[in-house]
């Protein structure tokens, strides 16, 4: 059986992001309700909240700025903070682009614009093996955008009853650093990939220890960009 080049018609292909990124949804459940129950806190309806969420997208964005709400709301401090943890969606989707070209333009643009960092890990994990198509990236996008944003909504209605809810007493507040672990271990090359990430962190922490606001996030990623960059064999990319 010939099996078309077009990885973008294959049938399975939305399946299998289907069953990538379940484990995924389950995790980002407390996330999401957690964050709802915060922006109630901070005065956002349900829907200002669902609102917020479908067309942000971005998890730690919106945290960010969640914690900035106030009256009169700081826009300026909001966007500038925001761009500044987004700042990292320039290099997920830059690290893909090269790996989805045969979906053509126009689906990178609706694709890349789902990106999270969960669905830019296993895209990157399936792009190792074969291509990533259109299909299965939307696969991966379809239930974690809408159970983030109906969470969130869910999060936001029950803002009263989980005012009072500490998250670090049921182990929510390590909900996100869990699934970045996961996530980063399935990249893991060896002492390489220690030296990397010990190169982000270092530089994250001094960075926030010494500058106020996002830059810390900015600060880890380059750093770790530069010393993967360093320790980037040229014949090895050549071959």
């Amino acid at each position: 059986m010939t099996i078309s080049s077009n990885t973008d018609l294959r049938p399975n292909d939305f399946a299998d992001g289907l069953r990538a990124i379940a484990p995924l949804v389950v995790a980002a459940f407390p996330i999401a309700l957690v964050f709802g129950a915060l922006a109630a806190q901070k005065g956002l309806s349900p829907f200002e909240t669902m609102l917020m969420s479908s067309v942000v997208f971005a998890g730690g964005s919106q945290f960010v700025a969640v914690d900035f709400w106030a009256d009169p709301v700081p826009w300026v401090a909001i966007t500038i903070s925001a761009l500044l943890v987004n700042i990292r969606h320039v290099l997920m989707s830059a690290s893909l682009g090269t790996k989805t070209h045969q979906m053509g333009f126009g689906k990178q643009l609706i694709a890349f614009g789902f990106l999270a960092d969960e669905i830019w890990a296993l895209s990157e994990h399936r792009a190792r093996k074969q291509d990533a198509s259109f299909a299965f990236m939307m696969g991966l996008a379809m239930p974690f955008y809408i159970n983030w944003v109906v969470m969130t909504g869910v999060g936001s209605s029950l803002g009263t009853l989980l005012a009072n809810l500490d998250p670090a007493k049921w182990g929510f507040d390590f909900a996100f650093p869990a699934i970045f672990i996961g996530l980063i271990m399935g990249f893991w090359q060896g002492q390489k990939t220690g030296i990397i990430l010990a190169a982000s962190g270092l530089a994250a922490i001094a960075c926030k220890a010494l500058v106020p606001g996002a830059w810390y996030i900015a600060a880890g990623a380059a750093a770790g960009v530069l010393v993967a960059a360093i320790l980037t064999d040229p014949e090895a990319v050549e071959g």
